[in-house]
């Protein structure tokens, strides 16, 4: 199969998708569960679990497990493909990646319950060529089409130029779709020169964007509107534990989660963007949207790997607290 041969697995048609996600860095996601970690001496893990990952992978399988087709897109690496697609025909989620030689990275997280610590241990991944790229121009114009939503997150591969998600950007514009973009560095700062219609950094991506410090909500809220100003008609500053701002037009909210037992942080993000995206499809008032994307990512964060339960999401959103902001 040569490098920008079709990943020619069944899946919803792309264009019966409501969303389309491009993962250019998927992941998968090892954890394992080694009660008093020690470096430097012998471990033994009481649980594991191994799930496909990267940011897009999650956005895509939140959207899925919410009730909203999903196109996944992206590249994968040959070797280790086969997790990845029977992960999307699992969860219904039609797939069409570039394939490209080299392994898809490893993320191995070692999770110490006694110590309520987490050791990160992260591999390289493959490196992709200006063709692979090309390819990937050519799958996304072929799956969008006018009201869809395109979704771009995560990091680039080793061999992605820094433009790629801006080119991304203004080619899904080009076919009438709306763009949403999570990622960070020099792909995001070029990414918002091309305009899409959803960003969703997190206050340090935030201060990096502005160069100053946003201490104060007030300030985090200047650099938010700031965004939309120049054209992002939604920006989502993920806070953490402290839930998120968010802006649309001149209206702006804060929304906080309720407390909730946290089994594992990675890929709150993702469901703060699916969520978001969710409650945009869904024609909702900015409030709603926070309360919907908030609940999502208080839910995901309930459980380790991209598992959603949508009627605990409904039911989280009643109780998330969102208040304007002046």
């Amino acid at each position: 199969m040569s490098a920008s041969a079709l990943s020619e697995t069944a899946g919803s048609p792309a264009a019966k998708s409501t969303v389309v996600t491009v993962t250019a860095n998927p992941a998968v996601d090892q954890t394992i569960w080694v009660p008093d970690f020690r470096a430097g001496a012998v471990n033994r893990v009481v649980r594991e679990q191994i799930n496909a990952g990267g940011k897009g992978v999650n956005v895509a399988a939140f959207l899925a497990a919410f009730g909203i087709p999903v196109l996944a897109t992206g590249f994968l690496g040959r070797p280790n493909a086969g997790l990845f697609e029977a992960f999307f025909e699992a969860r219904g989620i039609g797939h069409d990646f570039v394939s490209v030689p080299g392994t898809t990275r490893t993320g191995i997280k070692v999770v110490d319950d006694h110590a309520a610590s987490t050791t990160d241990i992260n591999f390289p991944g493959f490196t992709v060529s200006d063709g692979d790229v090309t390819e990937l121009e050519a799958r996304l114009r072929k799956a969008v089409s006018p009201g869809q939503w395109v979704v771009l997150a995560g990091s680039l591969p080793q061999g992605a130029p820094s433009s790629t998600y801006a080119r991304l950007v203004r080619l899904a514009h080009d076919a009438g779709a709306l763009v949403g973009v999570d990622t960070s560095g020099p792909a995001l700062t070029e990414a918002l020169r091309a305009g899409p219609d959803l960003v969703k950094p997190n206050a340090a991506e935030l201060e990096e964007l502005t160069g100053r410090r946003l201490d104060e909500r007030a300030e985090l809220l200047s650099a938010a509107r700031e965004l939309s100003v120049g054209g992002i008609s939604t920006v989502v500053v993920s806070l953490g534990a402290d839930g998120a701002v968010f802006v649309r037009g001149n209206a702006a909210v804060v929304a906080t989660p309720p407390a909730v037992r946290v089994a594992s942080t990675v890929g709150a993000g993702d469901a703060m963007v699916a969520g978001t995206i969710a409650g945009t499809v869904r024609g909702l008032e900015l409030a709603d949207v926070a309360a919907l994307a908030t609940a999502f990512s208080a839910v995901k964060i309930s459980q380790v790997g991209p598992h959603l339960d949508p009627a605990a999401v409904e039911q989280t959103a009643r109780v998330v607290e969102v208040s304007e902001l002046a």
